[in-house]
């Protein structure tokens, strides 16, 4: 089970998919916990994911610890592939419960009622490199099969 989580080589593809994935979590994980970059904040978040997505407060519990918590965690290479797999299944999350009705596109011109799942397509290919991959160069998971 070590070897399939940690396991890595030591190269440049495994640490450019990570800082891709992981800087571009990260913002939305602040928003939600801690009210960053105009966002709602713990509470706001859980109330909006609970009541208006009716989504059980375990599920939205893990939406935040996973673009919070996992988003630290890519970024450090730390159980990358665990997290990589997290992070496939909250954005199919997203899709299925928020974004699909709304087409591939996202609503750049702001003509849709909502956004496209491109985004989230593009986070589950790079997340899918990841797992593939696992952390690359310069990841705690390297150290620790080391």
């Amino acid at each position: 089970m070590k070897q399939f989580l940690f396991a890595t080589d030591n190269d440049w593809a495994g640490l450019v998919l990570r800082l891709t994935v992981g800087l571009i979590l990260f913002p939305h994980g602040a928003q939600k916990l801690l009210g960053w970059f105009g966002g709602p904040g713990i509470s706001g978040i859980m109330e909006w994911l609970t009541q208006v997505v009716k989504l059980p407060w375990i599920v939205a519990a893990a939406v935040v610890l996973i673009e919070f918590a996992g988003a630290l965690a890519i970024i450090a290479g730390v159980g990358t592939r665990f997290w990589a797999v997290a992070v496939i299944g909250l954005m199919v999350g997203i899709v299925l419960t928020s974004h699909l009705q709304n087409g591939f596109f996202m609503n750049w011109e702001g003509s849709k009622s909502g956004e496209g799942y491109e985004y989230h397509l593009l986070m589950i290919g790079l997340s899918l490199g990841l797992l593939i991959l696992g952390g690359g160069r310069y990841s705690v998971d390297r150290l620790l099969m080391d």
